[in-house]
């Protein structure tokens, strides 16, 4: 059966229409995007009620649900908020995964555009090292870290996460920046050399303006990587009041075998509260940078 050109493009003709049949919607649609949303949001419920359940309800499944809770109450939270140094947790991470994301960025968007848009030999093998640089764990690297910040005397200070995250997030960072710069035009850069724009400006009044969805992309991985990293924390922190989230929730609510399973769930739960928000603030240029970028 041939389409005439002249046909409206409707569901029927692109081969949607099986979906106009309320059983195949359910199945091929409606039943995974739920499955995905449970799965998604269930965790984020379980931390919610657990962090206002009473302690008798905790462990108590015979008698209460562990899927609800009867009587909530705000001991947990206020325990978490004003007898523990959260508030300044919550403040080293950030003050930590900003710092360590612009330094980050800055560095990867002169290496990503070095290597996709100055064009010389070997900048393809440069790229994949970069990537493999990626992929070295953190637990083999955090060795010779912790001997390089001893030496700097940053032991102990949100300096030495701020400058020991760059280590893994300028890999990431650098390779998705640079297949973002990849897509976009040549013949805008040649236009731009030809009216004798030098190649600083080049990137500061082309490249970087068309390149804002990348940049916010990556600015949102480092982010969201820098504040959920734990191993360089528990390594290079000790003092309590420069603890990030991620190490004081951990090592300072679990006591031995007693584990503040209430506010460990409220911890973690405001833990993800900022990041969500980053997410939802700049999902548009998240999503276009994932889709796309400038096109021929």
């Amino acid at each position: 059966m041939s389409i005439s050109q002249d046909a409206p493009l409707t569901d029927n003709v692109v081969g949607m229409g099986y979906l106009n049949n309320l059983p195949r919607r359910i199945l091929v649609l409606y039943l995974p995007l739920a499955v995905f949303v449970f799965v998604l949001l269930f965790p984020f419920y379980w931390m919610a009620i657990t962090a206002v359940k009473p302690d008798d309800q905790l462990t108590d499944y015979d008698n209460y649900s562990p899927f609800w809770v009867v009587g909530p109450t705000l001991d947990h939270i206020k325990y978490l908020l004003f007898e523990t140094s959260y508030p300044g947790w919550l403040l080293n991470t950030l003050y930590v995964s900003a710092g360590a994301t612009i330094l980050s960025l800055a560095a990867s968007v002169f290496a990503a555009y070095a290597i996709e848009r100055v064009r010389f030999s070997g900048s393809r093998t440069i790229g994949l090292l970069v990537f493999l640089a990626y992929l070295v764990p953190p637990s083999i690297l955090f060795i010779p870290l912790a001997f390089i910040v001893f030496k700097l005397g940053i032991y102990d200070s949100k300096f030495a996460l701020i400058f020991t995250y760059p280590t893994f997030l300028i890999p990431f960072c650098t390779w998705l920046l640079m297949g973002y710069f990849r897509s976009i035009p040549y013949e805008l850069e040649e236009s731009a050399m030809v009216d004798g724009a030098s190649r600083w400006q080049i990137l500061v009044k082309v490249v970087l303006p068309l390149a804002v969805p990348g940049l916010i992309s990556a600015g949102i991985f480092a982010f969201t990587l820098s504040w959920n990293e734990f191993i360089y924390a528990l390594t290079f922190i000790q003092s309590s009041e420069n603890k990030t989230v991620p190490v004081g929730v951990l090592t300072e609510l679990v006591r031995g075998d007693v584990y503040e399973w209430g506010s460990l769930m409220a911890g973690a739960l405001f833990g993800s509260l900022p990041v969500v928000i980053l997410y939802s603030f700049f999902v548009d240029y998240y999503v276009s940078s994932m889709t796309g970028a400038v096109k021929e």
